[in-house]
């Protein structure tokens, strides 16, 4: 199948890291496992921090303008792909590209992570918020990556377009950096967390952690912190500085093994849509401690895998600490549990076979709005 691809929220090259640049990678890497042509049609970013009608619409007007560039290099190629693939748009990231080619070129439009907040309907971000609305009501197929977003999203797309799409990664290295780990947990405990250092939730979820390991300072434990950011200096002040290490940002290589030299997983987890973190440390067979937000609990099994609280709530993230400071070898338990749940609904070869669903399902509905008596069969590329 041939899939032309674009992500206005962050391109693939983007020089930050974050879960989203990685999750997109990672559709891109799952879909070519199972023998499709994927090409990034646009590296068009249309995410603005700033908001306002006159701001939107000259955004739109170059996303337009990307389109048309696109259609002609197309043309000009004579290329035709099956399936319009965009991933994560929302009222600060609409999608103005995906719907225009495929209305031209007559081909099927999916979207893989979409969220929807409904009080942007209006003010400063309704212009954003109606061009993602557009974009969702035109597309064949729409996936969510967890329930909570599923929910939002029921108001504007249909349900037989609608779906929730677990998402998935590369699991192997971690399970490879899990199976030459300790074969008991450390004394004292050895935490984790993994998180930029930026204004905003980020920022929060530090205050949240720094705030719960102070309620358990009377509990042996040591923390390592992976990330940076301009807020370093200030997120650092809040931490015990002999309990605490900081290693900065990492390279994606060196984190399987950094995983697996802890037992624990932490992380508050404010305002992620499902932290793709938590997937990382299960896979290298870490438990995990966070907050109980957006899709966190789609992908951590609370009392299984971890143990979730309410978000914000330091004081329930500090017992739910406790529980574990207290009884280490739960720390195992948890963590074992943790990486065969990840081994069983969260690999590549897992996602990569939803993303064939999800797209196989946007062909049908695309070929239901045409008068084409029947779609014919579209075997994946073996080249």
């Amino acid at each position: 199948m041939k899939i032309a691809f674009t992500a206005p929220m962050k391109p693939l090259d983007h020089p930050v890291p974050s879960g989203d640049r990685t999750m997109g990678r990672l559709i891109v890497q799952a879909l070519e496992s199972r023998g499709h042509d994927v090409r990034v049609a646009s590296r068009f970013r249309s995410w603005s921090k700033d908001s306002g009608e006159d701001v939107q619409r000259a955004i739109r007007d170059e996303a337009l303008a990307e389109a048309d560039r696109v259609a002609g290099e197309w043309l000009a190629e004579g290329y035709r792909p099956d399936v319009f693939l965009t991933y994560h748009l929302y009222h600060k990231a609409p999608d103005w590209i995906g719907p225009a080619l495929a209305d031209k070129f007559g081909i099927a439009y999916a979207i893989v992570e979409a969220s929807r907040a409904p009080k942007r309907k209006t003010g400063l971000w309704a212009f954003g918020f109606e061009a993602a609305d557009a974009a969702l009501a035109r597309a064949d197929q729409v996936a969510a990556l967890h329930k909570a977003d599923s929910e939002c999203l029921a108001d504007v797309v249909y349900k037989d377009r609608l779906r929730v799409l677990l998402p998935f990664l590369d699991a192997e290295p971690f399970e490879e950096a899990a199976r030459h780990g300790a074969a008991t947990p450390h004394s004292p405990l050895k935490l984790l967390t993994v998180g930029m250092m930026r204004d905003g939730d980020k920022t929060r979820s530090y205050e949240v952690l720094a705030d719960a390991l102070a309620r358990v300072a009377d509990l042996p434990w040591e923390l390592t912190i992976i990330g940076d950011g301009p807020n370093r200096e200030s997120i650092l002040a809040r931490f015990p500085e002999t309990r605490v290490r900081c290693l900065g940002a990492m390279e994606p290589e060196d984190l399987p093994d950094l995983y697996a030299a802890h037992d624990l997983f932490v992380w508050p987890a404010i305002r992620e849509a499902f932290g793709f973190v938590f997937l990382e440390a299960q896979a290298a067979g870490l438990g995990v401690v966070a907050g109980d937000t957006f899709g966190v609990p789609d992908i951590v099994r609370h009392g299984e895998t971890g143990l979730l609280s309410a978000e914000g709530d330091a004081e329930a993230l500090a017992a739910n600490l406790r529980q574990v400071l207290e009884a280490p070898d739960r720390a195992k338990t948890l963590g074992d549990a943790a990486r065969a749940h990840i081994a069983a609904n969260h690999r590549l070869e897992a996602g990569a076979q939803r993303l064939d669903a999800l797209l196989e399902a946007a062909l049908d509905q695309r070929w239901d709005r045409t008068p084409a008596p029947s779609r014919p069969a579209i075997v994946p590329d073996q080249t």
